[in-house]
């Protein structure tokens, strides 16, 4: 038996990124023509467009599998709700699946992500839904290392990564929480960045943001706190059988910037 917290550090991502790129155009079928650009800005910069019911009515979640990684109906159910319960949308939430061909790597560059929602990722912001991009991956991060292993990645304002591979590895064995419950976490936070927490496109209605880990909550036991570096953290994250919650900070920052 293994208890692979005690030596490894558990990382939330965030990438600050925004497009470079010229316009692109794609036929989202059966929409008409849609411009890609719209969807890759900078992480946080559409928090008011997922939260309000100003701009966008609708939600799509488009959730992208590598074959063999596809994430729990719970883990997926519980995604669902806690949009639900953030989000002010008139015309729902809807999510699509689809499962992709393994590539065949062991080991993902965010580019490569990147690449691998540009070929596959076929619902953009069209009319009154707005879309987002989750990919569950078959690896792990470029970034891990020997005692850090990163869990998921927001990239863009609509996009985020999980790696699911390296969730697998890290639940459902003795000593290791329940693979819902982890998955659940780590989508949630990576979802509560594209919402502009912590102070990424949300403007913060008090001062908790952690200034050693910029754009986390400096609350250990909210959603939003950057890690657990120690078997103790990540075992009082996960305790109880429940993923963390957002804190009263956080909520308050959200129902600023137009959510629940």
């Amino acid at each position: 038996m293994k208890n692979i917290f005690s030596s490894l550090l558990f990382v939330f991502a965030v990438l600050i990124s925004c497009t470079s790129e010229t316009d692109e155009m794609v036929t989202n079928n059966p929409t008409d023509n849609v411009n890609t650009a719209l969807n890759r800005q900078a992480t946080g910069s559409s928090a008011n467009d997922l939260l309000s019911d100003s701009s966008f009515k609708k939600i799509i979640v488009e959730v992208g599998y590598i074959e063999g990684f596809k994430p729990s109906e719970t883990a997926l159910n519980n995604f669902k709700n806690f949009i639900i319960n953030r989000v002010h949308k008139s015309q729902g939430v809807e999510f699509k699946t689809k499962e992709i061909a393994p590539t065949g790597k062991e080991v993902y560059t965010l580019d490569e992500v990147v690449n691998l929602e540009k070929q596959h990722r076929t619902q953009y912001n069209v009319g009154s839904t707005i879309s987002i991009w989750v990919l569950f991956i078959d690896g792990k991060s470029s970034n891990d290392t020997n005692t850090g292993a990163v869990l998921g990645s927001a990239y863009w304002n609509t996009s985020f990564v999980i790696y699911e591979k390296t969730i697998h590895s890290l639940s459902n064995s003795p000593f290791e929480p329940n693979r819902s419950l982890l998955e659940t976490a780590v989508i949630n936070h990576e979802f509560g960045h594209l919402l502009g927490l912590t102070n990424l496109g949300t403007n913060l209605q008090s001062d908790h943001e952690d200034t050693e880990h910029p754009k986390h909550c400096n609350v250990e036991s909210c959603l939003m706190f950057w890690a657990a570096e120690t078997s103790q953290g990540i075992g009082n994250m996960l305790s109880g059988g429940q993923a963390p919650t957002l804190d009263a900070q956080c909520l308050a920052d959200l129902k600023a910037n137009g959510g629940k």
